[in-house]
C-alpha cells in the first residue's frame, strides 16, 4: 500500500450549540482556500493524493471537513442541509479564511451547493463531482439508488442513533479486513470505479480515511441519508455563485441525468461529462477540477489568507 502522509494540520473547531467540527488541512497554510466535502460515507481525509500535491505545488490550502457524527465532529442532525452553512461560517472564521471555493463529492455535493446558496459573499465557486440531487421540493429528480433512502426514511429517522452505534461496532469488528474488503467492493464495481480503486494511491487514501474517520463514531452517513430525503432548505435557483459539475456518464450510484437535471436548474452552471467513468470518476481528475475552480471569482496572491 502507498505511504500515506499525515495532514499538515488536524483539529476541531467550536461551532454552534457547544458542538465541534473536525478538519484536516493539506497544502499551503496561508494559500487560497478550497473546502473539500467528502462523500457518503467518508471523512475529512477523503482527498486524492493528486489534489494534495497540486495544492502544495500551487500554494493552495485544502481543508477537509468531517460532517457531524464522523471523526471528532459532534453527532448532530441538521433540520435541513442549508443549516450546516452556519457551522461552516464559524469554522472558516476560526481558520482565518475570509473566502473560499468548495468541492463536494457525491453526498458532499448538496453541502457544497448549500454553502453557495447561503454564503455567496464568501464562496467564489462550487465544484460538484457526481453530486446527489434533491428527492423533495421543486428540484426533485426521480429514480436512482437514492430512492431506497426515500423508501426507508421513516426507519432511518427512528433508528438513526442505534443504527449508527451498530454500524460503528461493525466497522471496528472488520477493521483488520478493511483492505481485502475494499478489494471485494472494487471487484463488484463498474470498470471506471474498479480501475480507480485498483490504483495503490487511491486504495491507500480510502483506507486511511475510513480507518481514521470511523475510529470513534459512524453516524454521519445515516444523517446524510435522512437529510437527502428532506427538503434541502434552499433551491437550485438560490445558488448564485458559479457551479462547475463533473459527472461520469456511466455513474451507477447517482445517475448522470440527475447531474444534468441540477445543472439545468442552477443559475450559473456547466456540465463536464467524464466519459466512460462511473461514480468516483471525479476523484481521478482532481487537478482539472481544482484548476477550473481557481479561475472562478477574484484572483488574489496565493500567499494571502483571504484569497
Amino acid at each position: 500500500m502507498s505511504t500515506v502522509e499525515r495532514p499538515a494540520l488536524e483539529g476541531t473547531v467550536a461551532v454552534r450549540d457547544g458542538r465541534r467540527l473536525s478538519f484536516a488541512e493539506y497544502g499551503a497554510p496561508r494559500g487560497a482556500a478550497i473546502v473539500w466535502m467528502h462523500g457518503t460515507p467518508g471523512a475529512r481525509r477523503q482527498i486524492p493524493f493528486e489534489a494534495r500535491l497540486h495544492a502544495e505545488q500551487h500554494g493552495l490550502r485544502i481543508i477537509g471537513i468531517d460532517r457531524p457524527g464522523i471523526g471528532s465532529s459532534t453527532p448532530h442532525l441538521y433540520p435541513n442541509i442549508v443549516d450546516w452553512a452556519g457551522d461552516l461560517a464559524l469554522l472558516l472564521d476560526a481558520l482565518a479564511v475570509d473566502t473560499c471555493r468548495l468541492i463536494g463529492l457525491s453526498g458532499g455535493g448538496p453541502y457544497a451547493l448549500a454553502a453557495g446558496a447561503a454564503l455567496p459573499q464568501r464562496v467564489h465557486g462550487v465544484g460538484v463531482l457526481g453530486g446527489v440531487a434533491p428527492t423533495a421540493g421543486p428540484d426533485a429528480a426521480e429514480g436512482g439508488i437514492i430512492q431506497l433512502a426515500v423508501a426507508l426514511a421513516p426507519l432511518l429517522r427512528a433508528g438513526r442513533v442505534p443504527l449508527g452505534i451498530a454500524l460503528t461496532a461493525a466497522i471496528r469488528l472488520v477493521k483488520p479486513l478493511a483492505g481485502p474488503g475494499l478489494d471485494l467492493y472494487a471487484a463488484l464495481q463498474p470498470p471506471g470505479d474498479k480501475n480507480l480503486l485498483a490504483r495503490p494511491e487511491f486504495k491507500a487514501m480510502f483506507l486511511d480515511d475510513l480507518l481514521n474517520g470511523s475510529r470513534f463514531q459512524t453516524s454521519a452517513p445515516l444523517s446524510d441519508l435522512v437529510l437527502f430525503t428532506r427538503d434541502w432548505g434552499f433551491q437550485a435557483a438560490d445558488v448564485s455563485v458559479p457551479v462547475r459539475w463533473w459527472h461520469g456518464d456511466e455513474d451507477h450510484i447517482v445517475p448522470f441525468r440527475h447531474g444534468q437535471h441540477m445543472v439545468d436548474r442552477l443559475p450559473d452552471a456547466t456540465m463536464t461529462v467524464i466519459s466512460g467513468e462511473s461514480h468516483l470518476g471525479g476523484l481521478g481528475i482532481a487537478e482539472e477540477v481544482i484548476s477550473t475552480l481557481m479561475e472562478l471569482g477574484p484572483r488574489c496572491p496565493s500567499t494571502t489568507a483571504t484569497s
